[in-house]
């Protein structure tokens, strides 16, 4: 009698696995997490990442050795944008200025307009004798790596370790206009980039490697590039628009 009763369970476990579902159900079935824009799950605040934009304002970004946000800078649709210009560079760049940072873990989605350029700085020092973040602070390039009109050199490539280390992007490169994730891994005793969740750089900063490529030639003009082990998080304008949002850090 046992063997029945349990060949009937059975049975009706699989019935109703295989029958309709009500509307409810399927839809606890196939609900995915939301995760909205500019927000911190509890892991995250638990894990110490803080937000350096919160998709409503842009308190604490301000100019590069300025004291308010530069006009060629909006909030749009939940997005840092910088609205690019005709004329290249005119030096907009933007810095988070409340805190600095040494080691640290940064993550940021991003798009870009056909052709543009733009870039993520760390370790930025701010002084009157800079007239850009790139003087002092080593970058995250961001770039239409499919649609810029010039002939790209390998080191200014996508996700590179701007004029330092080139980047292996390959599978990953999407084209203008979609957004992209990025993270940045900084330590002394080495340092990770990814794009859309591929590793593209590797270095040991301050190692041999690291001072020969430093020392040869590049940065000739720049006597105090990546010298400082600390200083601001940098965005950069060059003349392209360009959307930022989902920047977020958390110290090593």
């Amino acid at each position: 009698m046992k063997k029945i009763n349990l060949v009937l369970i059975a049975s009706f476990a699989v019935i109703w696995a295989c029958s309709p579902k009500t509307t409810e159900e399927a839809t606890e079935l196939v609900e995915e997490k939301v995760v909205l824009d500019n927000t911190l799950n509890e892991d995250e605040k638990a894990g110490g990442w803080m937000l350096l934009f919160d998709g409503e304002s842009a308190d604490g970004w301000r100019a590069f050795n300025g004291d308010t946000l530069p006009p060629n800078w909006t909030i749009e649709d939940g997005t840092l944008k910088g609205l690019g210009h005709d004329g290249g560079d005119i030096g907009g760049d933007i810095v988070f200025a409340p805190m600095q940072f040494e080691e640290f873990e940064m993550e940021f989605t991003w798009k870009i307009a056909t052709g543009g350029n733009s870039g993520v700085f760390y370790h930025v020092v701010e002084d009157p004798k800079y007239a850009a973040p790139y003087y002092t602070g080593p970058e995250y390039q961001v770039i239409d790596q499919l649609g810029f009109p010039q002939p790209l050199e390998d080191w200014q490539s996508l996700a590179a370790d701007y004029a330092m280390y080139v980047p292996d992007f390959e599978g990953v490169v999407k084209p203008a206009g979609e957004w992209n994730t990025s993270k940045i891994i900084f330590t002394n005793e080495k340092a990770e980039y990814y794009l859309n969740g591929k590793k593209t750089v590797e270095f040991v900063p301050y190692s041999e490697d690291w001072l020969e490529r430093r020392n040869s030639g590049k940065w000739d003009e720049f006597p105090d590039y990546a010298i400082s082990k600390t200083g601001l998080i940098a965005l950069q304008d060059h003349g392209s628009e360009v959307w930022y949002k989902n920047i977020k850090i958390r110290t090593l």
